[in-house]
């Protein structure tokens, strides 16, 4: 959008004789050229937005109201009439139409050369845009030297709000508000954007990032994308009228200094996270000693005492998102999850954090030297959740159900399947489950299982013989003894 002056302007500025004869209210249209034309019809011409200079050769009464029609319709900002030639002075019903369809109409004195107005209007014009670069090239400056400030983004956040006399927030690629500065910022983007940013987000992730703008009568808000490859975040600003061209200026600066802030923290977080993945796998070898040391060249350390491993099986695109969650803990992406190293009494205060981010193992407490049994026990916990559809899972819970809550549901009941089909094909006789189950649960005493089944224990007996006959183990071994439990107990 072109920057030009408005027709008051150039009626006040401009060193001629100009009379301002109807149209008073309209002064304030811009005048984007001037054109000079005699002809009754110039309209085919035309843009829209000149300043039309005629001396009314070919107009007469008649012809007034039906030429400031043409006019009107084809959007010019007004008439300049030079009187001296044609006209000693502006006809009256020129004037009378020019008032009635509230076109300005500007009285040109006779001395004053057509062309000296037009080159005057495009100086005006170049004045204009020479003003609206410098103030852009300031404002520029001013963003500039916040994002060099320590605090970075949200420093521009809160001199972009400044400058644009309005509301600004940055937004995460989820569409959390992040910093917000202006009168009621956070209101009113939630307010202003709604489904909008979902739009934006389905788009960002088909590779198509786009901006957005919304206007209504009492609010403008742009939105645009942060992020070069992939959308990290949003910029939303507002305010309660249009944005001028210096505004969109000073957005549109305010966005690429976000974005290589957002890009510069995604490269230098993806290296950070890297060295936590090669610590985590040092701390997993048993080299406590390296992890450490490695983990304090990134300013950081491991805390002392018992850690707990806490494993999120979120999918990649989310990983981020819980990476940030997890705060000053340690945590490194490892596999297809993410681990977090917590201190116990820190657990609960974790796990608040990461409510939301996909299913969660809990491993026991576990010293340093002993980690790798403590993320196995997480893993069993983060499979069992995921079996169970529960948000979290600790081992600790886990073990108190059993040796089969640890197991694999459907490898389990294709074991018992196999193993237990002897007994269930050898005809009418069910009996022989049941019989095996008072058996092994009594832990093979005769008297208490034959008692518990009401029979006789010389034929509980018989029935083992033909058990293991049909399984062809030995009922005597212990391990043999553990399997058919774990069968039975799957079996229901």
């Amino acid at each position: 959008m072109t920057v030009v002056p408005t027709l008051r302007t150039v009626v006040r500025r401009l060193p001629f004789q100009l009379v301002v004869l109807a149209g008073q209210d309209a002064m304030d249209r811009p005048v984007r050229w001037v054109a000079v034309s005699e002809l009754e019809d110039p309209t085919p011409f035309l843009e829209g937005g000149e300043l039309v200079l005629t001396t009314g050769m070919r107009l007469d009464a008649a012809g007034a109201a039906p030429y400031v029609d043409r006019l009107v319709g084809r959007g010019v900002t007004g008439l300049g009439f030079g009187v001296g030639l044609g006209h000693d002075r502006t006809p009256d019903e020129l004037v009378e139409a020019a008032a009635r369809a509230g076109l300005p109409l500007v009285e040109v004195a006779r001395d004053t050369p057509f062309v000296a107005i037009g080159k005057a209007v495009s100086d005006l014009i170049a004045a204009e845009q020479y003003d609206e670069l410098s103030r852009a090239f300031t404002a520029q400056g001013r963003l500039t030297r916040a994002a060099l400030r320590p605090e970075g983004p949200p420093a521009v956040i809160e001199r972009l709000a400044r400058e644009i006399t309005g509301w600004a927030v940055l937004l995460d690629d989820a569409g959390v508000i992040r910093h917000a500065a202006g009168e009621g910022a956070p209101e009113a983007a939630t307010r202003a954007l709604g489904p909008e940013l979902e739009r934006l987000r389905r788009l960002a992730a088909r590779g198509a990032p786009a901006s957005l703008a919304l206007s209504t009568p009492q609010e403008h808000v742009i939105v645009q994308p942060l992020g070069a490859g992939r959308v990290r975040g949003f910029l939303a600003v507002g305010r309660d009228r249009p944005f001028t061209p210096v505004a969109h200026t000073v957005v549109n600066a305010a966005g690429s200094l976000l974005t290589l802030a957002a890009e510069h923290g995604g490269r230098h977080l993806a290296a950070e996270g890297r060295v936590r993945s090669a610590v985590l796998r040092l701390l997993l070898e048993g080299r406590v000693r390296a992890g450490r040391e490695t983990l304090e060249r990134l300013g950081e350390r491991l805390a002392d005492g018992p850690l707990v491993a806490i494993v999120s099986g979120v999918p990649e695109e989310e990983r981020e998102a819980v990476l940030e969650a997890a705060g000053e803990e340690f945590a490194a992406v490892e596999g297809d999850r993410v681990v977090l190293l917590v201190p116990e009494d820190r657990v609960d205060g974790v796990l608040v954090r990461l409510d939301g981010h996909g299913p969660v193992g809990v491993g026991s407490p576990a010293g340093p030297e002993d980690l790798r049994a403590g993320l196995d026990q997480a893993d069993r916990a983060l499979a069992a959740a995921r079996r169970a559809a529960a948000p979290v899972m600790r081992f600790a819970d886990l073990a108190g159900q059993g040796l089969l809550s640890l197991l694999d549901p459907g490898a389990a009941a294709a074991y018992s399947v196999a193993l237990l089909a002897p007994l269930r094909q050898y005809g009418p006789r069910a009996d022989l489950l049941a019989s095996l189950r008072a058996y092994l649960s009594c832990n093979g005493h005769w008297d208490a299982a034959a008692q518990r089944l009401g029979v006789h224990r010389h034929t509980l007996r018989y029935r083992m013989r033909r058990v293991a006959e049909l399984l062809g183990r030995d009922l005597d071994d212990p391990a043999v003894r553990a399997e058919l439990w774990v069968a039975l107990a799957v079996a229901g």
